[in-house]
């Protein structure tokens, strides 16, 4: 690290965290039943309408328009890769994969009670999903208190395919259903399918006509629309709405998938063969969901987030964020393609809503960190109040003045006008500078808080800045849980847990006080915008390490140090530790690298290398906590 640098510090703002019951009171999964005894087939059973054909034998092609690219496949990524998606809120991200949270975890104010198989009561959708999770075993029957009654049963006949469940309802009063075809596809026979004779799910999601079913006199005459996302183990997990007559409509039904095919288009993670036209269109058809997981373009209206993976259109503008950078729910009709007009996502009748619980759920986790978003009444603010002179000094080239409280998480790291990053520092000698403007005097908004601690990475190098990142920790106000009061003027960034956030091209900004055009020395904080760029090992061959990341100056006609290819923008030897920081669809903003070093500042061929955060997010939540560092896949 730069000895004579500005460090951006995380400052971590924690939310109330709710009790919740201990793991020892958790009800214990017992296996769900599969079948319905009362629920006979109907005799006599008429041959299924098949929409969905099983696989072929047709040889993949060479290329494919939507489906790459190759080296992406070939990691055989699924939806527990959660380097590309969300984790669902009965999970977390360890190491990019999504493991089973314990039940406890799960918050449980303001959702829905359910009743699982065993007869006991979870406290929420998420608290049961947990279990299921961890036992591998669908436990959930459906939402309510009622829990000693009927329960949800499921039947899938052998010959027809035709699906049938019975629904209790919240008084635990069973009421035998057909599923309807109006939105069933291949994600929800998977589920139907799926056990211990089917582990791969289904070959194919089918129809039944109705009207040919009519001989049976016990054939229920409503069904419900099921929908699934693909992870679920019953489709009591899936979301179930719009009850209507059965009569002159086609009803659900699936054909299990036994033996592969001799010829396989697509070869999912779980070696699982489908069409190549299945993939990349929004739907689960593989099970694990491989086959939406490295697309160039989607099929069928389905949502492409940048990160490649393909959503739903029902996904898009439903409250509930898919893409890493919150995309499907931008309010920009570009790139969410009038989400209004194409999301047709489910409206719920008389039953719950699995999605919103879910949705319930993931704000409730999410709002334990508020970061990223600056406070807008003051970042345009133009006033400053002087409050006495300081002696610090930094460097940084060219550049757009900021407002006095227009950059919310720039701090100051100081230590009587020096830094040493790369020994090992009293941290009592340092303070940390908030909402500071001019780097010779405070203003009315600016704070100043002692270090109680520095942690160096343990593999930090000196010579080759390899693990250029450190953690401060600050010392809390007397007799308080916290370390600063509250401050209009100063808001947190958000840490990014994923490499695939942002990818090349983004637009991003850094700042820090360095040097102008002229090279004189800054009198207030700067900043200006770069691109994110690949191929860095170009420019400096062995020297590029793992954990570092490069950026260039956008076209406006500025000169800050930072990082740019054509040689007007660059972050220099003033600006080391700064922030670099991007912005989601959705306006909230991540620290995504950190000043390290370049060469010959200014000059084309040489942009400035960066510290990528993301890199190191599992050191950073082992030292700050889970509820610091992260409002997503926590």
């Amino acid at each position: 690290m730069r000895s004579d640098s500005f460090l951006l510090l995380f400052l971590l703002i924690f939310g109330s965290q709710a009790s919740n019951p201990s793991d020892s009171e958790q009800p214990k999964a017992l296996d769900p039943e599969q079948v319905n005894q009362n629920m006979k087939p109907p005799e006599p059973k008429p041959p299924p309408v098949v929409t969905t054909p099983a696989p072929k034998t047709t040889k993949a092609p060479d290329t494919d328009e939507f489906l790459g690219p190759q080296e992406c496949l070939d990691k055989k990524l699924t939806r527990a890769s959660c380097g590309l998606v969300f984790c669902p809120p009965w999970q977390r991200c360890v190491e990019g994969q999504c493991s089973c949270k314990l039940p406890y975890l799960c918050p449980f104010e303001g959702v829905e009670r359910v009743c699982g198989h065993n007869s006991r009561t979870f406290a929420s959708y998420c608290q049961v999903m947990a279990v299921s999770c961890r036992t591998k075993t669908s436990v959930m029957s459906h939402f309510g208190k009622a829990c000693t009654k009927d329960k949800f049963q499921s039947f899938l006949d052998k010959d027809t395919g035709l699906i049938r469940i019975s629904l209790p309802n919240a008084t635990g009063e069973g009421e035998a259903l057909l599923v309807c075809h109006q939105g069933w596809d291949m994600a929800a026979a998977n589920v139907a399918c799926r056990n211990s004779e089917h582990p791969l799910g289904a070959a194919s999601a089918d129809s039944v006509d109705y009207n040919s079913l009519m001989a049976n006199t016990d054939l229920p005459r409503h069904c419900v629309s099921v929908h699934c996302q693909g992870y679920e183990l019953s489709l009591a997990e899936c979301e179930i709405y719009d009850k209507m007559a059965a009569f002159g409509r086609m009803m659900a039904a699936a054909t299990c998938y036994k033996d592969p095919p001799e010829g396989c288009e697509f070869t999912c993670a779980n070696q699982k063969c489908i069409f190549l036209n299945q993939t990349c269109d929004g739907v689960d058809d593989c099970g694990d969901r491989s086959d939406e997981m490295c697309c160039k373009s989607c099929r069928n209206e389905a949502f492409h987030c940048r990160s490649g993976v393909c959503l739903h259109r029902n996904s898009v503008g439903d409250n509930l964020i898919d893409c890493l950078d919150g995309a499907d729910e931008s309010q920009k009709p570009e790139e969410a393609f009038a989400s209004r007009k194409l999301n047709s996502a489910p409206k719920p009748s008389e039953y719950i809503s699995r999605k919103n619980e879910t949705s319930v759920i993931r704000k409730h986790l999410e709002d334990k960190l508020f970061c990223g978003i600056p406070n807008k009444d003051l970042v345009h603010d133009t006033e400053q109040k002087n409050r006495g002179r300081t002696s610090r000094r930094k460097r940084v080239v060219g550049g757009i003045p900021a407002n006095p409280t227009q950059i919310q998480w720039q701090v100051a790291l100081e230590d009587n006008r020096r830094i040493d990053c790369g020994g090992a520092p009293n941290p009592s000698a340092f303070r940390v500078k908030f909402s500071l403007w001019k780097k010779f005097q405070p203003q009315g908004t600016t704070d100043i808080v002692p270090v109680a601690d520095i942690r160096i990475h343990p593999n930090y190098v000196a010579s080759t800045y390899e693990n250029d990142i450190a953690l401060v920790q600050l010392e809390k106000l007397p007799f308080k849980d916290h370390c600063l009061e509250d401050n209009p003027a100063v808001r947190a960034v958000c840490v990014p847990w994923t490499t695939q956030l942002f990818p090349p091209n983004h637009t991003c900004s850094i700042s820090g006080w360095g040097r102008t055009a002229d090279g004189r020395g800054a009198q207030v904080l700067l900043w200006a915008n770069v691109s994110l760029i690949s191929g860095c090992e170009s420019s400096y061959k062995h020297r590029f390490k793992p954990g570092m990341m490069c950026a260039v100056r956008r076209p406006e006609p500025v000169r800050l140090c930072a990082g740019d290819l054509d040689g007007h923008v660059d972050s220099c030897q003033g600006d080391s530790g700064g922030p670099l920081v991007c912005e989601d669809e959705l306006g909230v903003s991540y620290l995504w690298g950190i000043v390290s070093w370049g060469e010959r500042c200014g000059h084309p061929g040489f942009p400035g290398v960066y510290t990528q955060v993301a890199h190191y997010f599992e050191w950073i939540r082992l030292h700050t906590g889970w509820s610091a560092v992260t409002r997503f896949n926590s």
